[in-house]
């Protein structure tokens, strides 16, 4: 029975935040991966309380999410990454004021084979690892023969982020497995006894292990005081303040039902 009000109590709440809608309204999200999730599972409950309200979700990277805020082709746009100076300008150009709504926070999580039997790891030698300058475990403190790099590829948010705060500009090894999603990345890590990888904080299962980083775990309490390493914001871009049917949007998903959503999909709320 308490399951049952607390869904109705949701419904309305998500309705309430909807407003007056007309029937066949559309609404349009692609981008982060890493946001996804969120997105997804936002759209199942807004569609519920209005099924006349179309929310169509699709992933692509944050470099495909801020792109198509920038040629006007989606309503929002999911980034695990701050939009850059240079994309921001080329908005402005076509008239565009690129709006950063943080939606949630972060944890940009190392994982390694469960079969491997490092536990933690540091900044240096993680950077050591992805350049190339480290190439079997036996010089990394873990077990599984060489070393297999798994990385996102460069429309990620996430290559993004993990480029500065862990690489600081130095360039992937050449033989790095570029993959196009979080999933993705997971799985591979999953079945290959050498591999490394970096997931957001969301995507991390049972099926790999999560290293500690510079002797910090990534939790709901390190990713808000910012001590995990590896932390970050994120997204969804609008053009300006956020207006009509993407306004009721993002204010569900930062209503106190909205941020649970995003912690029952395993990210940090902000509010």
């Amino acid at each position: 029975m308490k399951k049952i009000i607390k869904t109705i109590c949701l419904l309305g709440l998500v309705g309430l935040l909807a407003g007056n809608l007309t029937a066949g309204q559309k609404l349009t999200l692609s981008g982060s991966t890493t946001v996804l999730p969120i997105a997804q599972k936002g759209a199942e409950d807004f569609m519920k309380a209005n099924p006349s309200v179309d929310v169509s979700v699709r992933g692509g990277g944050s470099g495909v999410g801020i792109q198509a805020i920038v040629d006007g082709t989606v309503d929002i746009g999911d980034s695990s990454r701050a939009a850059k100076a240079k994309e921001i300008a080329t908005a402005r150009g076509k008239g565009v004021t690129m709006f950063a709504n943080i939606i949630a926070k972060d944890g940009i999580c190392v994982i390694v084979n469960k079969a491997n039997n490092i536990n933690s790891i540091n900044l240096d030698t993680l950077k050591k690892i992805y350049s190339g300058e480290i190439l079997k475990w036996s010089d990394a403190g873990g077990s599984g023969g060489s070393l297999v790099v798994v990385s996102r590829d460069s429309s990620s948010g996430t290559f993004e982020v993990f480029n500065e705060k862990v690489l600081k500009g130095s360039k992937v090894r050449e033989d790095a497995l570029m993959l196009a999603s979080n999933q993705a990345v997971l799985t591979t890590v999953a079945s290959t006894p050498g591999a490394i990888g970096y997931v957001g904080l969301g995507y991390v299962t049972d099926e790999i292990k999560a290293l500690v980083v510079n002797g910090i775990t990534a939790n709901k309490e390190t990713v808000i005081s910012g001590k995990y390493p590896i932390s970050r914001p994120l997204y969804m871009y609008t053009n300006g303040d956020p207006k009509g049917l993407a306004k009721q949007f993002i204010d569900y998903i930062m209503s106190p039902e909205g941020q649970k959503m995003v912690e029952d999909q395993g990210f940090v709320a902000v509010k």
